[in-house]
């Protein structure tokens, strides 16, 4: 496998692109070997459908795209990053046990914690922000 691999995609800011955001993740990591039904590939997954989501539902109509950035270095780390245009931060609110939503950011740190992740918001040149998260890439006889 090459030392180093990217794969990009934007989509419009509309609840229908999650599913979309989340297939494009699954045929990349096909793509660069990891099983779809491993535990790697799953918490993958799951993270790019909430920070998809976050992309599309919390910058209120001010962002008509979000792009979805992945990249593998050496087979070592994989990384995937959810740029949109909206300058707001995700926020640490507390998740009440009667919300049907604001638990995403809660989800996606315990599972970079259980996985030897990490996460980190950038801002953009054009005053947007990236929400990008790395782990460890499996080893293939592993994964």
């Amino acid at each position: 496998m090459a030392d180093h691999q990217e794969a990009t995609v934007t989509l419009p800011s509309d609840p229908a692109s999650v599913s979309a955001a989340r297939r494009h993740v699954a045929r990349v990591l096909a793509e660069w070997g990891l099983a779809e039904d491993g535990d790697t590939a799953g918490t993958i997954l799951l993270i790019a459908s909430e920070l998809a989501t976050n992309a599309v539902q919390h910058t209120f109509g001010q962002s008509p795209t979000f792009t979805v950035d992945l990249r593998l270095d050496r087979d070592v780390e994989f990384c995937l990053g959810v740029t949109d245009s909206h300058p707001r931060r995700p926020q640490r609110l507390p998740a009440a046990v009667q919300q049907d939503n604001g638990r995403g950011m809660v989800i996606i740190r315990a599972l970079l914690k259980e996985h030897g992740g990490r996460l980190g918001v950038i801002p953009t040149p054009d005053g947007g922000k990236t929400v990008a998260i790395a782990l460890p890439w499996p080893d293939p006889a592993r994964a």
